[in-house]
């Protein structure tokens, strides 16, 4: 296994946070984001730290990797866990709608949902991990056999129905929740985080536009990234609304990475004939990295299933993200449902 890099960053100063243009009354507006404070100026020594291969954040030890396909429509909102997340990927499922696959090592929070069923691309993003625990509800039953044979622990509800419980106030499909002790507690080897090819520290000297919000969208589904130099992070908003935790607050990431990738059909579908797309997260492509209040445009690389993802400046220099969570929307540049 590789072991994770030793990364040296500065502390990056506020961005300024312009007015941001909303689409509805919900969204980000004229007037409503808080103005930035002075940058302030970086420290005469870089510090050194043993950086999380997943947030550059130090840590005291690497855990084992845990992933769960979450809901992500208004019916399955607010989810919980996604706060205590390392990594957060959107992806297009049928209908053109959104799921997330939430990556948890550095914290674990107590329980998390509403976990809902897994989907092809879901088990050609895992492999990156080595063999993480895999949370999930259900498949369809032609996928069945791509999950046994998949670079996965199974600890989904058929095989592991202990670790899950419905949760009251909510109906189902969507109270579905988990107890991720008991999830791992079943995937005893699962892999610990490793090097998966981010990297952490200074964002590129040249090359940034200052964004106060960016927006990236499904054919049913939009979201948008707005910058808040208070909270140092890109708060955000789904159609139109703002994405609010269980826990409280609303959710956000010092990082969000959109990775431009080719989606096309797969062979499995729903009982509406509407086929599930396959979202293609090796070969290479452009993406566009946000971070500090800046859009960035960036190069992604992925040579194979269980190599990582590397992303890297027009240049070929290495694109740093900002310490912390960081979410991965997998788009098209032209939305469609194939």
């Amino acid at each position: 296994m590789r072991l994770p890099r030793v990364i040296t960053f500065w502390l990056a100063g506020a961005a300024v946070l312009l007015p941001v243009s909303a689409c509805s009354s919900d969204e980000p507006a004229a007037g409503q984001a808080p103005q930035a404070s002075a940058s302030a100026a970086p420290s005469e020594e870089p510090e050194e730290v043993n950086a999380h291969p997943f947030t550059g954040k130090e840590y005291e030890r690497l855990r084992p990797v845990l992933a769960v396909k979450i809901e992500n429509t208004a019916a399955g909102k607010p989810q919980l866990g996604l706060k205590s997340a390392d990594i957060v990927y959107i992806e297009q499922v049928e209908a053109g709608l959104t799921r997330l696959m939430a990556i948890f090592s550095s914290k674990l929070p107590a329980k998390v949902g509403p976990v809902r069923s897994a989907r092809i691309s879901d088990l050609h993003i895992a492999p990156q991990f080595g063999k993480p625990a895999f949370s999930y509800s259900g498949a369809q039953t032609k996928m069945l056999p791509f999950i046994a044979e998949a670079s996965l622990f199974d600890v989904g509800d058929t095989r592991n129905p202990g670790a899950y419980f419905r949760q009251p106030g909510r109906f189902a499909p969507y109270n579905l929740f988990a107890n991720t002790k008991q999830l791992l507690a079943k995937a005893p080897k699962a892999t610990k985080a490793k090097d998966i090819g981010f990297t952490f520290g200074d964002p590129p000297a040249e090359g940034g536009v200052e964004r106060k919000s960016y927006s990236v969208k499904w054919p049913a589904a939009r979201f948008t990234f707005a910058w808040s130099a208070e909270k140092k992070q890109w708060l955000i908003w789904q159609d139109g609304k703002k994405d609010m935790a269980a826990e409280g607050g609303q959710l956000g990431a010092p990082t969000i990475v959109v990775q431009y990738t080719k989606t096309e059909r797969s062979e499995f579908h729903d009982k509406n004939q509407s086929y599930t797309p396959l979202v293609h997260t090796t070969g290479k492509g452009s993406a566009i990295v946000l971070r500090d209040g800046k859009a960035y445009k960036a190069r992604w690389e992925r040579e194979s299933e269980d190599g990582g993802t590397t992303f890297t400046t027009p240049g070929g220099e290495p694109m740093n993200f900002a310490p912390g969570q960081v979410w991965v929307a997998l788009a098209s540049r032209k939305p469609v449902i194939p």
